[in-house]
């Protein structure tokens, strides 16, 4: 049941008809602006954000200390396209994730992962232009997300046209019509939510810095995206792109380094749970906190795995510095083999700006000194290779 002396929304009068049972008539949760004041917090709450920002500030440190911020984008992105989209059903093996060829990828499943990637891009490209979030910037990414897959075949790049449900009460009886099975029924499309989407865009670009901790803000921003539940298809991996593009907005990071899904993925019933406890009770303190601690646990963890890459990338320069190569092309191989979870002679070629024949050179004199190793052994068409020290650091747990 709903406290309804902290709600967060209101509840509004919805209908429609089951094929199987008929019309019916239940009710939806319309959430209110967010506030511009903070919630009440209590001091344990306080102090997991403060642990929140202290090591996002540790892994934005360590980042903006290299040479080519960008380098480590690329396998982050991997491993957090892999886990955001496992959280919403589509599952593939971070092992195929990070082989899998942008281009062709196998199954469907791949490349609805895969185009979180390009999602993601679009979006921090987006940023870096110091462009505000906008509606049109959202639905864009969502027409990316999907692109190619059995959900663009619903409202693509576009706010949903139709009512959807999240998740089943448990003690629902299976004779129900799945709206009133529903634990919870987010905002009936139309004008008004497109407005309540604005209106949550609107208070993410304006500066909150007196009123609000970023860490609290970012937890707030994404609890309301993810009641609005704006689009048909891929809310949480779009919400789950908003923290770090929010993270980017406040200043708390300045590259997109941070993989925050993994963590949400292994305790997606209490990520639920913390968010509808909003919705049901107004409860911000439980779910602030809940969020400060996937941050934190998150950066530590990001940035840990950002050391290992780093290591492992020294290493395997002086593997190529030891041996008879004399080539600054060779040891830029190595930073493409580290950014790059896999590549082909001709991907090669192109980001070394060197020629087809050049590049096949080096990818073979890097193989026999083991620093790279052929994706899939004996295939003799779409040839891929990596760095198999690169991919044992993005594995490990």
């Amino acid at each position: 049941m709903f406290d309804k002396s902290r709600m967060t929304g209101v509840l509004v009068p919805i209908t429609g008809t089951d094929p199987r049972l008929g019309p019916w008539e239940h009710v939806a949760f319309a959430a209110h602006p967010l506030p511009d004041q903070e919630p009440f917090l209590c001091g344990a709450t306080y102090r997991q954000v403060a642990r929140a920002r202290a090591a996002l500030a540790s892994l934005d440190s360590t980042a903006r200390q290299l040479a080519n911020p960008t380098l480590l984008r690329r396998p982050v992105l991997r491993r957090e396209a892999q886990s955001t989209s496992a959280l919403e059903g589509t599952y593939a093996p971070l092992v195929e994730v990070l082989a899998a060829d942008e281009d062709e990828p196998q199954t469907t499943d791949l490349r609805e992962i895969l185009n979180y990637l390009t999602m993601a891009e679009q979006a921090f490209a987006w940023l870096a232009d110091g462009r505000p979030l906008t509606p049109g910037l959202l639905t864009n990414l969502q027409g990316v997300l999907v692109h190619g897959t059995p959900s663009a075949e619903k409202w693509p790049g576009q706010f949903r046209g139709e009512q959807v449900v999240i998740g089943r009460r448990q003690d629902a009886s299976h004779s129900d019509p799945p709206v009133r099975a529903a634990r919870f029924i987010p905002s009936p499309p139309g004008q008004d939510l497109e407005a309540r989407v604005r209106d949550l865009l609107a208070w993410v670009n304006r500066d909150h810095g007196e009123d609000i901790d970023p860490v609290v803000a970012t937890a707030m921003a994404h609890y309301q995206f993810e009641a609005l539940h704006p689009f048909f298809d891929g809310n949480g991996r779009v919400g789950r792109l908003l923290v770090v593009m929010q993270l980017l907005t406040e200043g708390v990071l300045s590259e997109p380094t941070l993989s925050v899904s993994p963590w949400f993925e292994a305790r997606r019933t209490a990520y639920y749970d913390a968010l509808f406890a909003v919705s049901a009770h107004g409860d911000w303190d439980r779910w602030v906190a809940f969020f400060g601690a996937g941050l934190e646990a998150s950066a530590v963890d990001t940035h840990r795995q950002m050391l290992r890459l780093l290591s492992v990338r020294d290493e395997l320069l002086v593997q190529v510095g030891a041996s008879s190569l004399r080539s600054a092309t060779a040891l830029k191989l190595v930073d493409l083999a580290v950014s790059r979870t896999s590549f082909t002679v001709k991907q090669a070629a192109a980001e070394l700006d060197v020629g087809y024949a050049r590049a096949n050179t080096l990818v073979a004199t890097l193989v026999g000194l083991h620093v790279l190793a052929p994706v899939r052994e004996g295939a003799a068409y779409g040839r891929r290779f990596h760095a198999p020290a690169v991919v044992e650091v993005l594995l490990r747990p």
